[in-house]
């Protein structure tokens, strides 16, 4: 592993970090929009690598976990975001070289935390227990929000995240 990358991601991680802590719960049962997914997706956008995506998704599990509001969020945060990242890593891999990045790693950035939400939610449910109807209503109320928050956010970063790499000629030095 490269170390300019291993502090990218390091990065992208602290930036997710102070984007999820600063989050308030304003969900059901304390379950609140994870914004630490967009820079987790970025990094799967920017640095496509198996080992890169597992050791930016379980870090960013773990961060996760350690800032949920969520009772079971621990050991769901631990979970889905693995789950996510390879499934979005998959698809990004699939339609890269086929469609533009700048269209795709927003489209891939809402699936993603589509997917990452509905995981967490599914293993909340199953370890604390929700009351009736409160899985759709944990997916109105926190994941369609994240994901439309986290779209916005990497239609604006991405671009800008990219110029940057290539400009200061990172993207050629990885």
């Amino acid at each position: 592993m490269k170390i300019r990358v291993l502090i990218m991601l390091a990065l992208l991680v602290g930036i997710g970090t102070v984007l999820h802590a600063a989050i308030p719960g304003l969900s059901i049962m304390g379950v609140k929009p994870d914004l630490l997914l967009s820079m987790m997706f970025l990094g799967i956008f920017l640095f496509p690598k198996a080992k890169y995506v597992l050791l930016l998704s379980l870090t960013s599990g773990i961060v996760a976990a350690l800032t949920t509001t969520a009772a079971g969020g621990q050991i769901a945060n631990v979970i889905d975001k693995p789950i996510a990242a390879f499934i979005v890593l998959a698809l990004f891999l699939l339609i890269k070289d086929r469609i533009n990045t700048a269209i795709t790693a927003p489209i891939l950035t809402f699936i993603g935390t589509v997917i990452s939400g509905s995981v967490f939610i599914g293993i909340v449910s199953m370890i604390a227990g929700l009351p009736e109807g409160g899985f759709i209503a944990l997916i109105l109320t926190a994941v369609v929000p994240a994901a439309a928050i986290n779209t916005v956010i990497m239609v604006v970063v991405y671009p800008i995240v990219q110029a940057i790499m290539k400009r200061s000629n990172l993207a050629t030095a990885l």
